[in-house]
């Protein structure tokens, strides 16, 4: 659901929650109607928090990408993440775990061997980038970001983890093709951080706490919009926040979004389902599982 803006108040974004089965829930944030993207950000899942037993109940089996690029951030938990690049990465929190598709990829992600039957709790975000259309074929990579290389600054009293992109003198060592900013913003109680124009988009997103733009409240979990040209983001009095800004130059051109796969072209869309059903993606080493394409719907215009 969308609040309209209106000159007293920031536009706002509900999500809807899913159960993705044995109870791992993921609320989403983006596309929405009325509200596809922020910057390159296509698509914004917020993982649980979920308490409970390491199973493979939680395990995502391999499934393709094409036209997109994912960034996986967790708070708390660890996955284990294959892909037919012939990556392997045990993803932590505070990393940075960049995933180009492109022309195409498949992956999985599972819960590592030593948490199964073990006490866990999982809680991220993983956020999906559209690529420019000069980049949706560009050949599948994956780039993983231990915490110690994101730069950290301090600035008015609060913690900025520079992600991806440029902001306040720091910038982050994750390469991508279009203006792409990703802030982990850390507020202590009553703290205030004044951004300036960072980007031609941004939204900012709190997983677990109440914050405050330009001195109005936003639940945790509710997506704010606030003016690009320059805001204030403000932790309660009596708690600190943590605060997730997202952002970046917008889309070149309208994107069709259809399960796992983005591009600018309807047709190229087509293509990757009849590639994955018939077998034509590349696989992941080690795999032999895959999750099947869901019935075909026509695609609506972007």
């Amino acid at each position: 659901m969308t609040t309209p803006a209106t000159p007293d108040t920031h536009r706002t974004l509900h999500g809807q929650e899913k159960d993705l089965g044995g109870g791992f829930v993921v609320r989403r944030l983006l596309p929405q109607a009325g509200h596809r993207s922020v910057g390159p950000f296509v698509f914004f899942d917020h993982m649980g928090p979920l308490t409970g037993i390491g199973q493979r109940e939680h395990d995502v089996r391999p499934h393709p990408h094409i036209g997109l690029a994912t960034l996986t951030y967790l708070f708390a938990g660890a996955m284990m993440h294959r892909d037919s690049t012939g990556a392997v990465q045990r993803i932590e929190p505070g990393a940075v775990n960049l995933m180009t598709a492109g022309q195409g990829v498949v992956h999985s992600e599972r819960t590592p061997e030593d948490l199964i039957g073990q006490p866990v709790q999982t809680h991220g975000l993983q956020l999906w980038l559209a690529l420019p259309r000069t980049h949706e074929e560009a050949p599948a990579a994956f780039e993983h970001l231990p915490a110690d290389r994101l730069p950290d600054v301090m600035h008015g009293g609060v913690q900025i983890r520079v992600l991806v992109g440029e902001a306040f003198g720091a910038r982050s060592p994750a390469a991508l093709p279009m203006q792409t900013l990703y802030l982990d913003l850390r507020l202590p109680p009553g703290a205030t951080l004044r951004l300036p124009r960072l980007a031609p988009e941004v939204a900012l997103y709190a997983p677990d706490t109440p914050f405050v733009v330009d001195g109005q409240p936003v639940a945790a979990r509710v997506m704010a919009l606030p003016d690009a040209n320059g805001f204030t983001v403000s932790a309660p009095p009596n708690a600190p926040a943590q605060v997730m800004l997202v952002g970046g130059e917008p889309p070149d051109a309208p994107r069709y979004l259809w399960w796992n796969f983005v591009s600018s072209r309807r047709e190229r869309i087509e293509q990757a389902v009849a590639d994955w059903e018939a077998g034509r993606f590349p696989v992941v080493p080690g795999e032999t599982e895959r999750i099947p394409a869901p019935p075909w719907r026509p695609l609506k215009a972007p």
